[in-house]
């Protein structure tokens, strides 16, 4: 498949839970186009923060049907797709599952795009997941954090 979009996502949360992140860079495939998106948020979880930036790349295409490879560092993610779980956890409800509110969000945008994954080593010097890292990390330790609501009142709750 030939993509139209690059999105390069990452997550950060220290304490795991605690403050954490995301960075999102989103780039046009043969134009020169290149943006940044990044939030924090004063206690979640890494795995929430990975999730999250993925569904924000996406959230930012304007034309559904819009070919799409997202890179990722985050198996968690990469694999609850491309494996094909998150499809079985949708079917039974999300049943003992955590961050259902994230994947349903998720799910309603994937479904808009044509998305490939691919998984990429975090840490490793990949230009665009290491500047990913430092929009998350430096989100993470803003003085102004956002409340992630589902996790603070459900979400940490989980077992």
């Amino acid at each position: 498949m030939s993509h139209q979009v690059h999105i390069y996502t990452d997550g950060a949360a220290k304490g795991n839970p605690g403050p954490g992140g995301y960075g999102v860079v989103m780039e046009l495939v043969g134009q020169n186009y290149r943006r940044e998106f990044y939030e924090g948020f004063r206690l979640t979880t890494n795995n929430r923060m990975e999730l999250l930036a993925v569904i924000v790349g996406l959230e930012k295409l304007k034309n559904p049907g819009t070919t799409v490879l997202v890179v990722s560092d985050s198996k968690y993610v990469v694999d609850s797709v491309v494996k094909g779980w998150v499809f079985g956890w949708e079917k039974k409800g999300y049943k003992d599952k955590k961050n259902p509110d994230l994947w349903q969000r998720f799910l309603k945008v994937y479904r808009k795009h044509k998305v490939d994954f691919k998984w990429v080593k975090g840490h490793n010097s990949h230009p665009q997941n290491e500047r990913c890292d430092q929009l998350a990390v430096m989100a993470s330790t803003s003085p102004k954090l956002n409340i992630d609501a589902y996790y603070e009142e459900i979400g940490s709750k989980q077992v």
